[in-house]
């Protein structure tokens, strides 16, 4: 969970009224933010922030802003203004299409700035980066004296050893190749765009260099002090929604401490929208239940209530009916996705004690489901056929799941904020996790015999969650003759002791040997597949011997099983 660290004094002037310096009482709250006190040594405080999903929280500001409304000193929705300045332009280069292809900036003027706040700002910076930016590759920030800029900007490429600057407290040019190779941020993020024979470059009118995104500042347009009055905000990245939303949370940051916002223009070669104006300090409509919120609760609220404990929330009101609220969401809420989420702000309103446990009115009796009992089954078939069962983590990466697979990449069910690179959407199949498996034990002796039962994650309109969970089971089969006809028996052998009748057809599937692939058949439906897999498959996975395996939807098959 994220730490925030602050100043004591800079958190009650941004609140606006005496604070206890007690722990245990700053901790009831806090409790209205998710945070508890970690450490409170002399001014320094530090706070632990519960909820990994409000990036908006991960700054003093962010803090202060929510406490504000939580113990009455403002309420309901607070609106930011934003001044028209789109006469400054940002003219992007068509070359950064496939290099690194948005940009989306803001101006802050007449910003207050003191040690505090710039350390509270690089601490910001550097925890979206790292999480919501997923290590800069989606998205990285440049903060920028805007005092000594000369517009327009130009957000362009260069070749490595074209431009040359002085980076971030250093104090000589170095080429953008010998940032890469030298300085400690080339090191550690050079890997984004270094394969590129173009590189990302942020200059003014005058050719002067702002930054190279997404490693490093120049030392004299980048440099944020105490000095510096009006503040140019820079987000560079690959997914827009996560440029905006970054861009917003810092620029609310700086508003908060009295800075205006304007706006810049930023025009594009590429894309629907070739003139985008920036940022995006929107707030969005979503319709409430009460009688949802007391369901969820267990309580009987009137709407009257409810819609007062949204207001202390610091959500907006647009109009109300007897049961239902029209809320409206601060544009600082990206954490904001469906009504359960208003709903715990509503229960962190009301308090978490004030609400009267009781326990369930309706008596249940365990019993183990009948999808788990013929999974179990279905475990003890294949460990019979000699086979080891493995257990993999249901998350992966879409180079995982489709590029190493041979496969075109298709949309999967992808986590907005990682906490690592190695997990970023649910698996939608199993075999890649059992060829992840097979790639880290090559040092075993062969023949290896594995397979998993366990859930994937497919895109499913119908359901709430546009999403459905999906029992299969995968089995690889690697040795110096596997083949087809081994693989086969086992999927014989398997139906034979479940007592299901299946078929074979032919089909073509990029993971698998043309013409050594088939798909399994129930009755008519498609219940898997089975085949040798690909020597180029086997070849990205660093495997030498061949492989042979299937994979069955098992809830498929549940429906057809005698047990």
């Amino acid at each position: 969970m994220p730490t925030i660290e602050a100043s004591f004094g800079d958190l009650e002037r941004l609140v606006g009224v005496k604070l206890p310096k007690e722990a245990g009482k700053l901790d009831d709250l806090l409790y209205y933010v998710k945070g508890q006190v970690e450490s409170f040594e002399g001014e320094m405080l530090k706070v632990e922030i519960k909820d990994g999903n409000r990036p908006d929280l991960w700054n003093v500001e962010g803090i202060a802003r929510c406490l504000r409304l939580a113990i009455g000193v403002e309420g309901g929705l607070r609106s930011y203004a934003i001044e028209d300045s789109s006469k400054i332009k940002v003219l992007v280069d068509s070359r950064l299409e496939k290099i690194r292809p948005y940009i989306a900036c803001s101006i802050l003027k007449n910003v207050k700035l003191d040690d505090d706040v710039i350390r509270g700002l690089m601490h910001l910076q550097d925890k979206l980066d790292q999480t919501y930016g997923r290590n800069r590759r989606r998205a990285s920030i440049g903060l920028y004296n805007f005092d000594l800029i000369e517009p327009p900007l130009r957000y362009t490429v260069a070749r490595p050893t074209e431009v040359s600057f002085v980076p971030l407290d250093a104090a000589e040019e170095m080429t953008l190749e010998e940032i890469l190779r030298k300085h400690p941020k080339g090191l550690q993020y050079g890997g984004i765009i270094g394969k590129h024979r173009y590189l990302p470059i942020l200059m003014d009118k005058k050719n002067r260099v702002l930054s190279f995104p997404p490693i490093i500042n120049s030392n004299d347009l980048g440099k944020i002090t105490e000095n510096v009055e009006n503040v140019l905000v820079e987000v560079t990245g690959t997914i827009f929604q996560n440029l905006l939303n970054t861009l917003t949370i810092v620029s609310l940051s700086l508003a908060d401490r009295g800075g205006q916002i304007y706006s810049v223009e930023v025009d594009y070669p590429y894309g629907k929208e070739k003139r985008v104006i920036t940022p995006k300090i929107e707030s969005k409509l979503m319709v409430l239940r009460p009688s949802y919120v007391n369901e969820v609760l267990g309580l009987n609220l009137k709407t009257e209530t409810v819609a007062e404990l949204l207001k202390k929330a610091g959500y907006g009101i647009a109009g109300s009916r007897r049961d239902e609220i029209t809320v409206i969401v601060p544009c600082s809420r990206i954490d904001i996705m469906h009504s359960v989420d208003i709903v715990e702000d509503v229960a962190i309103m009301f308090g978490y004690n004030s609400i009267k446990p009781e326990w369930p009115r309706l008596a249940t009796v365990g019993s183990v489901s009948e999808r788990e009992v013929f999974s179990n089954l279905v475990r003890e078939v294949m460990v019979g056929l000699g086979f080891q069962e493995v257990l993999c983590f249901s998350m992966s990466t879409p180079q995982i799941l489709f590029d190493m697979m041979n496969l075109e990449r298709s949309p999967v069910i992808e986590v907005s904020n990682p906490r690592t690179l190695t997990y970023t959407c649910l698996r939608n199949w199993l075999m890649p996790s059992l060829m992840e498996f097979l790639g880290h034990n090559t040092h075993m002796e062969y023949p290896q015999k594995v397979f998993e039962v366990g859930e994937c994650v497919v895109f499913d309109e119908k359901n709430e969650t546009k999403s459905q969970e999906i029992r299969k089971l995968a089995c690889l089969i690697v040795h110096s003759n596997s083949n087809f006809s081994e693989i086969k028996a086992t999927l014989d052998s398997l139906f034979l002791n479940l007592g299901i009748e299946y078929r074979l057809e032919e089909t073509d599937h990029r993971s698998f040997i043309d013409g050594r692939v088939a798909k399994v058949l129930i009755g008519n439906r498609e219940a898997g597949i089975v085949g040798e897999i690909d020597p180029a498959v086997i070849q990205e996975w660093k495997l030498r011997n061949p492989i042979a395996g299937f994979e069955i939807n098992l809830d498929i098959l549940l429906q057809k099983a005698k047990f």
